[in-house]
């Protein structure tokens, strides 16, 4: 049974690849900030692991990834999808922005790889998955600090592919445009302009289901209308 462990899983894509991957039998470990989140999530699927960890925090990272391992020995996959979204300017956000924004989307996923790649290595196989964004990719009025995180999360996918070729371990950047959960709540828009979270969750358990002698590098998914933009709001 292979151990799938998804970070900022208590709610949206998170919870959407939990659940995904529960219902193929797999052994899937749930953290998210959210005490309440998570009791929602093991009342729903009793079978899955739940663990609170604030993926800023590197005690808590670090904490986490030691009860894991002792646990389960090592991770087949890890999905990083922990992040949060603050919109604003380069020019206007203020100076605690980028760093806060780094801490949510990147740190927190770049520590907890580590600490779970020396067992991938020896072994000779596992996934990272990194749930990165369209605006991991292109430039967008209002991403700031956001957008510059999530650029470099995408970086961090590639330069650990390269990294990873020879170990057997695969590293998949999923990179998801709009999608219906709470980050969009009070935008006034119709939810069938957003793609369903287990639309992104389906492409995870493509990535993962495929020969180990293959690797989707990137998954770019958009609404079918193309992104998002001011004529949604005209």
């Amino acid at each position: 049974m292979s151990v799938v462990l998804v970070t900022g899983a208590s709610r949206g894509i998170g919870r959407a690849i939990v659940e995904r991957f529960a219902r193929e039998g797999a052994s899937v470990v749930a953290c998210a900030r959210g005490r309440e989140g998570l009791e929602a999530l093991r009342a729903a699927l009793p079978q899955v692991e739940t663990h609170a960890c604030d993926m800023r925090d590197d005690a808590a990272v670090d904490a986490l990834a030691r009860e894991v391992l002792a646990r389960h020995g090592a991770v087949d996959l890890l999905v990083n999808n922990a992040g949060a979204f603050r919109p604003g300017g380069i020019a206007g956000e203020d100076d605690g922005a980028l760093l806060e924004m780094l801490q949510a989307n990147l740190f927190g996923a770049y520590r907890l790889t580590r600490r779970l790649l020396p067992q991938m290595i020896e072994r000779h196989r596992g996934m990272i998955l990194n749930v990165c964004s369209t605006a991991s990719i292109a430039a967008y009025p209002n991403g700031g600090s956001y957008s510059i995180a999530k650029h470099a999360l995408y970086g961090f996918s590639r330069n650990l592919r390269e990294e990873m070729k020879p170990h057997g371990v695969r590293v998949v950047a999923l990179l998801p445009g709009a999608t219906l959960t709470a980050s969009w709540d009070g935008v006034p828009l119709p939810p069938e302009r957003m793609m369903p979270p287990a639309d992104v969750a389906e492409m995870a358990w493509a990535a993962w289901s495929l020969s180990p002698r293959t690797v989707v590098e990137d998954i770019l998914m958009r609404p079918q209308r193309g992104d998002i933009g001011e004529a949604d709001f005209a």
